[in-house]
C-alpha cells in the first residue's frame, strides 16, 4: 500500500521514499527515472508525479561531479519565439526534470553559423544536445555529432538519432481534403531552403499531387513568421490558385491576414492549411484548417534518445529514429473551390 514520507523526517527525500507513494520497488523507480523507456507509461508518469510532489532530486545530480558530467542537456531551437517549438521545450523539460538533468536552452536564430558555434561551446558545460530543426548541412551535423551526444528532432541524418514528426504524410491529407472540396491548383508555401522538413513535406506533395492528377506549384521559400505571410499570400493570389497548404501556421495566419486586406475571402476565395496546430490556431478568423502532432511527446521521446546515449549500461537499448505520427484538423479556412477564372477570382483584390 502507497505511503507517503513523515512530514517530520527532516531530510531530503530518497528513492525509496518515492517508490513507497507510488507502491512499486525503488529498483522501478530507478528505471523510470533513468531509462523511461522500459516502463509502462502510466506507472513511469506515477512515478514522475511522485517525485515532483516529494520535490526528489535523482542521483544524477550528485554524480555529477564525481563523473566529470555536468547533469545539464542542451536545446537548441532556431526561433524561440516560434510557439511550435513552447511544447517542444516544455517535453524535454520535464523529462529532463524528472531524472535530474538541468535544460540549458538556446534561440540559434535561424542561423546555421550561430548553430555552429554553440554546440562547439556547449561540448564544455553540456552533457548532450537535442537539437531541433537543424539548419546545419548533413556533414556538419555529423560532425557534431560525433564530438557530443545528439538527438536531433525534424532531421534526418543517416548516423545520428532522430525524431521526426511525420508532417509529409499529413501534407498528402491534406492534399486530398482540398481535392474532396474540388480544388485542382493547389500551391505550397515553401519554407527556408536549409529546411529539410520543408523539402521533405514538398517532396510528398509532389509525388501525391501526380498520382492524383492535380497541378500543384511551389511558392517561396518564405521565412517561417507571420510577416512572411504577406508576401506568400500575394504570390498565391499572382498565381491564382485556389488553395494554398503553407509550411507552418505562423505563415499561414500572416497569409489570412494579407488576403482579408484584400479584400480575398477565406475559404470563399482561397482556401488556406497551415502546419504544426500551433496555440492560437483555432482563434484565428476564420479558424486554421492544420496538421497537427504530438509535440510535446517528441521532445520527451527526444530525451529518452538521449539518456539511453548517455547510460548505456542501463539497458533498454538505443533506438537512432522514431517517427510521430500527425493528423490534418480541419477548421474553417479551409471550404469548396470557388466557381470561375483565376482572372474573376484575382479582379476582387486591391
Amino acid at each position: 500500500m502507497a505511503t507517503t514520507r513523515p512530514a517530520a523526517v527532516d531530510r531530503p527525500p530518497t528513492i525509496h521514499d518515492v517508490a513507497a507513494l507510488c507502491g512499486v520497488a525503488a529498483s522501478t523507480v530507478s528505471r523510470a527515472l533513468s531509462t523511461p523507456g522500459r516502463v509502462n507509461i502510466r506507472t513511469r508518469q506515477r512515478i514522475e508525479a511522485a517525485a515532483a510532489q516529494l520535490n526528489y532530486i535523482p542521483n544524477s545530480q550528485a554524480k555529477a561531479l564525481s563523473s566529470g558530467r555536468s547533469g545539464a542537456v542542451a536545446v537548441l531551437v532556431p526561433d524561440i519565439t516560434n510557439p511550435f517549438y513552447f511544447d517542444l521545450i516544455r517535453g524535454t523539460q520535464l523529462q529532463l526534470k524528472a531524472v535530474g538533468y538541468t535544460q540549458l536552452l538556446v534561440d540559434t536564430e535561424e542561423s546555421d553559423e550561430v548553430e555552429a558555434s554553440t554546440m562547439e561551446q556547449l561540448r564544455r558545460s553540456a552533457d548532450g544536445i537535442v537539437v531541433a530543426a537543424s539548419r546545419l548541412s548533413d556533414e556538419a551535423l555529423l560532425a557534431a555529432a560525433a564530438k557530443t551526444p545528439m538527438v536531433t528532432v525534424n532531421r534526418d541524418v543517416p548516423g545520428v538519432p532522430a525524431v521526426l514528426i511525420d508532417t509529409p504524410s499529413a501534407t498528402t491529407q491534406a492534399l486530398d481534403h482540398l481535392i474532396s472540396l474540388g480544388h485542382t491548383d493547389v500551391a505550397y508555401i515553401a519554407g527556408p531552403l536549409t529546411s529539410q522538413s520543408s523539402t521533405r513535406r514538398w517532396t510528398a506533395l509532389a509525388e501525391a499531387a501526380e498520382e492524383r492528377g492535380v497541378d500543384v506549384r511551389m511558392l517561396g521559400p518564405f521565412a517561417p513568421k507571420t510577416q512572411s505571410g504577406a508576401a506568400a499570400a500575394d504570390a498565391a493570389v499572382h498565381r491564382g490558385v485556389t488553395a494554398c497548404i503553407a509550411f507552418n501556421d505562423l505563415i499561414a495566419i500572416g497569409m489570412l491576414q494579407r488576403l482579408r486586406e484584400r479584400g480575398l475571402r477565406v475559404p470563399e476565395d482561397m482556401s488556406i492549411v497551415g502546419c504544426d496546430d500551433i496555440f492560437g490556431a483555432d482563434f484565428c478568423n476564420p479558424p486554421l484548417s492544420t496538421m497537427a502532432s504530438p509535440i510535446e511527446q517528441a521532445g520527451r521521446v527526444a530525451v529518452s534518445m538521449l539518456l539511453a546515449q548517455l547510460n548505456p549500461l542501463a539497458g533498454g537499448g538505443t533506438r537512432n529514429r522514431s517517427v510521430m505520427p500527425t493528423h490534418l484538423t480541419v477548421r474553417g479556412s479551409t471550404g469548396p473551390a470557388p466557381v470561375g477564372t483565376a482572372r474573376n477570382r484575382t479582379g476582387r483584390s486591391r
